[in-house]
């Protein structure tokens, strides 16, 4: 398998599905795509296009404008799952998460928070069972971040705790994939 990656202008697209046709039930951006797919080509049993692909639209596909853009959509998609997939597998050090930034008091501040709900959204779908304590720490410090609900920054915000625990989630992603491909 040898993936092709997505353009700017092709996850651009997929950004501009999933705020046209998505709710605040759905996966509303790249970040939380990402992190949903990583949990996904992660998962101990591949999960099939026909469970994941609606769980985007929290269950319900959208009533498309026409055919064409549905399959294009969907075609992006799994070109992004199948990149992830393909990294993990023969790369896992080069994986980077599609994390959001932002300005913070003059720093700029990682956001892994939409990342981490989409891995979360993720690890549901693929029906992880429960993980031996090792595994579960890993999926903590992605958990952890998934649970905050910090649509603003707080003023007092400490930035190197804050980036050092955001510094975590991806070699935990990386070690939960490991985990998993072992017993795949």
């Amino acid at each position: 398998m040898h993936a092709q990656p997505l353009t700017p202008a092709e996850f651009e697209s997929i950004e501009d599905a999933l705020l046209k046709y998505g709710d605040d039930h759905s996966v509303l951006n790249l970040a939380e795509l990402d992190g949903y797919f990583t949990a996904l080509v992660s998962s101990p049993v591949q999960v099939d296009v026909a469970e994941w692909f609606p769980a985007i639209w929290d269950g319900q596909n959208p009533e498309w404008d026409n055919m064409d853009e549905a399959q294009s959509f969907l075609e992006l998609c799994v070109r992004h799952i199948n990149t992830l997939a393909e990294q993990l597998a023969t790369d896992a050090n080069g994986f980077k998460a599609r994390f959001d930034e932002t300005e913070h008091q003059g720093q700029t501040v990682t956001l892994a928070e939409e990342w981490c709900f989409g891995y979360i959204r993720g690890a549901a779908i693929g029906n992880w069972p429960e993980l031996p304590a090792v595994q579960a720490a890993e999926l903590e410090k992605i958990s952890w971040c998934a649970e905050q609900d910090n649509f603003e920054l707080p003023a007092d915000l400490d930035v190197p705790a804050h980036q050092q625990r955001v510094s975590e989630i991806e070699p935990a992603a990386r070690a939960l994939h490991d985990y998993w491909l072992t017993k795949r």
